[in-house]
């Protein structure tokens, strides 16, 4: 029979940002979010001519444009000030994703998308100084799995929230 105190020494400790096997299923979503980010930038810088549109009108088309701001032509030419917030949002989106209090797997799910394409758009930046964008619709700027995945992550985390808050708001109510 075991000894508790020997028990005790050998059981790792649970910390409040603890690595848990649970967490697998959402970094590979951020995995999952970077390879498609990454796969079809590379589609295009292959096979699309920087500027040329396919088809050339529609409600959908494909482009390939770059753009070296932030969302929505922002911050042209702010490289180094983009990389430098990227990570400062990364390593808060980790923070938040082993955080037990962000245990809603909604809430995670839009964390791990956000992450993933966060860190899509950031190898971009710092391999070439700029991000490929290529999904165009009609009076709207270009974009890209990772644009996506961040505004979907986003979306799904508000949402979350709201339901937790509502959830809360009706417990207290009962």
């Amino acid at each position: 029979m075991e000894d508790a105190s020997v028990r005790e020494t050998t059981t790792r400790p649970r910390g409040r940002f603890a690595l848990r096997p649970s967490n697998a299923w959402f970094l590979l979503i951020a995995l999952a979010a970077v390879a498609a980010d990454q796969g079809t930038k590379a589609m295009i810088r292959a096979w699309v001519e920087r500027g040329e549109s396919i088809p050339d009108g529609g409600l959908l088309r494909i482009v390939h444009i770059t753009n070296s701001g932030a969302a929505f032509g922002m911050f042209q030419g702010a490289g180094a000030l983009l990389i430098i917030t990227s990570v400062v949002g990364m390593a808060a989106i980790l923070i938040y994703l082993f955080n037990p209090g962000f245990a809603h797997p909604l809430m995670r799910g839009g964390l791990a998308l956000m992450l993933g394409g966060a860190v899509g758009n950031l190898i971009d930046r710092v391999r070439d100084g700029e991000v490929v964008d290529f999904i165009k619709v009609p009076n709207f700027p270009a974009f890209n799995v990772a644009d996506s995945c961040i505004t979907v992550g986003v979306l799904v985390l508000i949402w979350a929230m709201l339901r937790e808050e509502k959830n809360e708001t009706d417990a207290e109510n009962s």
